[in-house]
C-alpha cells in the first residue's frame, strides 16, 4: 500500500451543513452571529474576497464566510430566491409603515417652514 492510499483510508469523507441558522423573524444568520445572509452575498456579489467580508463583519469567522459563498454557488437558485423573498419582504413592511404614517413629503415640508420661520425670527 502506498502513502497515499494510506492517507485516503484514513481519511473521511463528511458532507458539512453549512454555518446558516434561521432567527425567530425568519431571517438566516451567518454561524453564531447576528450577521444576515444577503449582507454576505451582496457583498460578494458586489466583489468583496471571504477576507474582506470577514473583516467587515468580525462577529463572523472566515471559514464560516468561505462555507457560506460555498454553499451560495453550489445553490445559487435556492439562495437567490430566498433573496428576492426576503427583498419582497421588506417592501411589504416600508409601503406598510409609510401607509401608517401617511405622507411624510407634507409632515417633512410643514417641519422645514417651521424652522425656516424661527431662524428668520431670531
Amino acid at each position: 500500500m502506498t502513502a497515499l492510499e494510506s492517507v485516503q483510508r484514513e481519511m473521511i469523507l463528511q458532507t458539512e451543513v453549512p454555518p446558516l441558522r434561521q432567527d425567530s423573524s425568519g431571517a438566516l444568520r451567518i454561524g453564531n452571529s447576528r450577521v444576515l445572509l444577503e449582507l454576505v452575498i451582496h457583498a460578494f456579489e458586489d466583489g468583496a474576497t471571504p477576507e474582506t467580508i470577514a473583516q467587515q463583519y468580525p462577529t463572523t469567522t472566515l471559514v464560516d464566510i468561505y462555507s457560506v459563498i460555498a454553499y451560495y454557488l453550489r445553490h445559487r437558485d435556492e439562495v437567490d430566491a430566498y433573496l428576492a423573498a426576503r427583498k419582497r419582504r421588506s417592501e411589504e413592511v416600508r409601503r406598510r409603515i409609510e401607509h401608517q404614517q401617511g405622507d411624510l413629503t407634507e409632515v417633512r415640508q410643514r417641519l422645514l417652514a417651521r424652522k425656516n420661520k424661527k431662524a428668520i425670527v431670531i
